[in-house]
């Protein structure tokens, strides 16, 4: 007697499972054929390495151009929420520093700012982004 129930349940999932049929591609000419090939997705571009330099000494031999200033942040929306890092606001600095097509980033201050619209705690960066030239 507990097998029919089981088997009751059993056929109305097959069922249900072979209404749901797989939409066709609609073609415009009867010509093509009914088989395409898989569509891949292209990876997202990576932004180019950005190298930051925490000391303006380092920069005095190499030939550079500003392409002006840069910042970023990380806010802590709450007390439960993880805490602002400083680590994670320099990293987004970086990013946009790449945007801006800079290979890399003068770091002028990074600190943690309590009391900030919007967020418990937050972590801001700023710097200068550079165009370093090889030579």
């Amino acid at each position: 007697m507990r097998v029919l129930p089981l088997c009751l349940l059993a056929l109305s999932l097959t069922g249900c499972s072979m209404l749901h049929k797989s939409p066709e591609p609609v073609s415009g000419s009867t010509t093509q054929s009914t088989q395409s090939e898989p569509v891949r997705a292209k990876p997202a571009p990576r932004p180019a390495p950005v190298k930051l330099y925490t000391n303006a000494e380092d920069l005095v031999s190499k030939p550079f151009r500003d392409l002006g200033e840069v910042s970023a942040d990380d806010c802590q929306s709450s007390n439960q929420d993880s805490p602002a890092n400083i680590n994670t606001a320099r990293k987004r600095m970086q990013i946009r520093a790449s945007g801006m097509k800079a290979n890399a980033v003068l770091l002028h201050k990074c600190e943690i700012v309590t009391g900030a619209p919007g967020c418990y705690r937050q972590a801001i960066c700023q710097g200068s982004a550079l165009k370093v030239s090889d030579q």
